[in-house]
C-alpha cells in the first residue's frame, strides 16, 4: 500500500509477531498475524460502536473494565466521549501494552497485565470484552458479568467467523436479560444488558 511504513516489529509470547504499521490514511496500528488489533480499522469499528452505545445507554458511564485492552484503542475512544471515566484494562500481552503506550497514546488507564479469564469482575457501568489473540477468540462469557450494567462483546463477523459469532450469541442470551446485535464493518458487537 502506498505510504505504508513498518515502524517496529516485535515478538510476543502470546501474539507471535507484532507489527506496528503507519499508513497515510489509517495512521499507526498494531497487527498480529496480519490482523489489525489496535488503531487503524479497529478504531473505526469502535468509533461506530461507542456512538451506538451512547444512543442506547440510559445511565452514566463512570467506571469501565476492558478485558483485552490491546494497544488501548477502545480506552482512548471511551475517554474522548466520557472524559471523567475511570478505566481498568486487562491485557495478557505486555508487549502489546508497551507498543500501545509508544505508538497509540495509551494512557489514563489502570493497566493490569494478566489473564482476563482469571480477572475478578467487580461492579462496572460498562465492560468491554475484546479478547483476541490474532483472529482467535478467547471466550470468557460468564455469569460474573451480572455486576455490570452493560457488557459489549466484540466478535469478528466474516467467512467462518460468522457461524462462531452466531453460536456465541445464542450462548450469551442464556446469561443476560437482553442482548442486542450491532454490526460495524466485519464485526458483530453484542450489547448485553443486566
Amino acid at each position: 500500500m502506498l505510504g505504508t511504513k513498518i515502524l517496529e516489529i516485535r515478538q510476543s509470547k502470546y501474539n507471535g509477531e507484532l507489527r506496528v504499521v503507519k499508513t497515510w490514511g489509517m495512521g499507526n496500528y498494531i497487527q498480529a498475524g496480519g490482523l489489525t488489533q489496535s488503531g487503524g480499522i479497529v478504531e473505526s469499528i469502535w468509533k461506530q460502536t461507542i456512538k451506538h452505545m451512547a444512543y442506547s445507554m440510559k445511565h452514566d458511564v463512570k467506571n469501565v473494565l476492558i478485558l483485552g485492552l490491546g494497544g488501548g484503542t477502545v480506552a482512548k475512544l471511551i475517554h474522548k466521549n466520557y472524559p471523567d471515566v475511570k478505566i481498568t484494562g486487562v491485557e495478557i500481552d505486555p508487549v502489546m501494552v508497551e507498543l500501545g503506550k509508544k505508538y497509540l497514546d495509551l494512557s489514563d488507564v489502570k493497566i493490569v497485565i494478566g489473564n482476563a479469564l482469571k480477572y475478578k469482575i467487580g461492579k462496572f457501568d460498562l465492560v468491554i470484552v475484546d479478547t483476541y489473540l490474532g483472529d482467535k477468540y478467547i471466550d470468557i462469557a460468564k455469569s460474573s458479568f451480572k455486576n455490570a450494567k452493560l457488557v459489549i462483546f466484540n466478535r469478528l463477523y466474516y467467512k467462518d467467523k460468522k457461524l462462531e459469532a452466531e453460536k456465541f450469541g445464542e450462548k450469551i442470551k442464556k446469561i443476560f436479560r437482553k442482548v442486542d446485535y450491532f454490526y460495524p464493518e466485519a464485526n458483530l458487537m453484542f450489547f448485553c444488558y443486566n
